[in-house]
This record gives structure tokens, C-alpha cells and sequence, in this order.
């Protein structure tokens, strides 16, 4: 087969990016916080440059979000899809995807319920096919013009699978996160910190952890710069190992 020419690679993954970093991606930091709107599209561009226990990933690409309201603000639809081309040491181009689709209702002020599916998909994890089904409570504990907090609890139902140890794993599992955002400087700068902690039901002891933090500073009405750091620790992988990655990217985020 002929190989793809490495300008078209550099081409394509502009247009296509995926936040799959790891098999723990942060749906909180993909939210839109937007009261008086029924519909929002986002898209990202994104140029990062990850480490995963001593093995680079360079990706650079695009991703697209959107959002929408029922009449009575209370009921919200959300979808996220991504698709990635990344490079390693090791390996050439590789095609990623990630696909979330979110509903959320709203009972009071403080509590919400969610139910959710993902899909995901990404060879140069361990884990490299991850699909889940998911539902649970949210909840806003605080909530003023600059500042905002969430708790969120779940149940997932997961089915992982790895190529590589020809192993496919059913699994159940709990979801819990902690999120604060924080808007500086009379909306200049936002920032949002989430933490996230996934254990098996069986085995507490089998767990996987996100902590993110996300920057975005507005260029102009429609345009913001943004940088994100992450990292993740996963308790026990197909060896029986831990492995842990991080991440820090830059990029302009562009939203109607």
C-alpha cells in the first residue's frame, strides 16, 4: 500500500482533532455554561504534546461540540465528536475517535440527573476500544456569577478491549468528579479544575484518576485561546501495572 504523503497527514489532522489522551476523558471541561441559550456549536484547534511514561504523542487537529436546550431551560442534549491523527516514537499515523452523547435534566437548583453513552476508540492505548452506558446525579452546590461548582456520581456499565493482550473486559463501574470554575478579571480569564475518580465496583483498588486544569482567555467575541494540562493515573492496566500520562496543549477555540 502507498503511503500517505506527510503534508496531507499535517492537512487532515487539522481538521480533525480528538481529546483521547487516555481512556478517562473529562466531559465537564467540554461543557458550555450558557443560561439564556437553546443551541451552541464549538470547535476547537488544537496543536499538544503528550508523555506517557516515556513515550511521546504529537497530535494537532480540530474538534467540534454542540448543545441544546429544551424551551423551559430544563432539559439539555449534548454531543461531542472528535477524530484524531496522532504520531509516537514508535508509530506512524494512527486514527482516533471519541463520540459522547449526554442528556441532563434539571429537578432543582441544586440536583440534575444524567444519563449518557461513549465511544471510543484509540491504538496506541493499552486499552484501545472503550464503549460505556452510564447514568446519575449531578450536583451544582454553588453557583454565583464568577464562580460555579459541581459534584457529580454515577454507575457505568463498560466494555474495554485491548488488541494487543487479545483481552475484552466487562466492567462496572463507579464515576465521581469534582468541578470548579472560576471567571477572572471581569471574564477575561476562565479557568476550570476537575477531578475525577473511577473505580471498579469489585476492586477499589483498580481505579483510574483525571486531574485537568483549563485556561481560556477571549481574543475577541467568538474566539478564545486556550491551554489545558492533564494528568492521568490509571491503577492497573492488562500487564498489572499502573501507567500514568500527561498533557499540556495550546490552541484557539472558536464558538457561535
Amino acid at each position: 500500500m502507498k503511503p500517505t504523503p506527510y503534508p496531507l497527514l499535517l492537512l487532515l489532522a487539522f481538521f480533525w482533532q480528538g481529546i483521547l489522551f487516555s481512556q478517562l476523558v473529562n466531559i465537564e471541561s467540554r461543557r458550555m455554561q450558557t443560561d439564556s441559550l437553546h443551541f451552541v456549536l464549538k470547535a476547537d484547534l488544537l496543536f499538544s504534546y503528550s508523555d506517557n511514561d516515556g513515550s511521546y504523542l504529537l497530535q494537532v487537529g480540530s474538534g467540534l461540540a454542540t448543545q441544546w436546550k429544551s424551551r423551559d431551560y430544563k432539559s439539555i442534549l449534548y454531543l461531542i465528536g472528535n477524530l484524531n491523527l496522532a504520531r509516537s516514537r514508535a508509530e506512524d499515523f494512527r486514527n482516533s475517535w471519541f463520540f459522547h452523547l449526554r442528556y441532563n435534566r434539571k429537578l432543582t437548583d441544586l440536583f440534575r440527573l444524567e444519563g449518557f453513552v461513549q465511544s471510543q476508540h484509540n491504538q496506541l492505548l493499552s486499552i484501545n476500544s472503550r464503549n460505556l452506558l452510564g447514568a446519575g446525579v449531578r450536583l451544582k452546590f454553588i453557583s454565583t456569577p464568577e464562580v460555579k461548582a459541581y459534584f457529580g456520581n454515577s454507575y457505568m456499565y463498560e466494555i474495554e478491549e485491548s488488541d494487543a493482550f487479545g483481552l475484552k473486559l466487562y466492567n462496572h463501574r463507579n464515576s465521581s468528579y469534582l468541578s470548579l470554575s472560576v471567571s477572572l478579571a471581569e471574564g477575561k480569564l476562565d479557568l476550570t479544575n476537575t477531578l475525577y475518580y473511577q473505580p471498579l465496583y469489585r476492586d477499589f483498588g483498580n481505579y483510574r484518576i483525571l486531574q485537568q486544569l483549563k485556561a481560556e482567555v477571549p481574543i475577541t467575541q467568538k474566539l478564545k485561546f486556550s491551554g489545558l494540562f492533564n494528568y492521568f493515573l490509571n491503577s492497573r492496566t492488562p500487564t498489572g501495572e499502573s501507567e500514568y500520562s500527561s498533557l499540556l496543549s495550546m490552541g484557539i477555540t472558536f464558538e457561535i
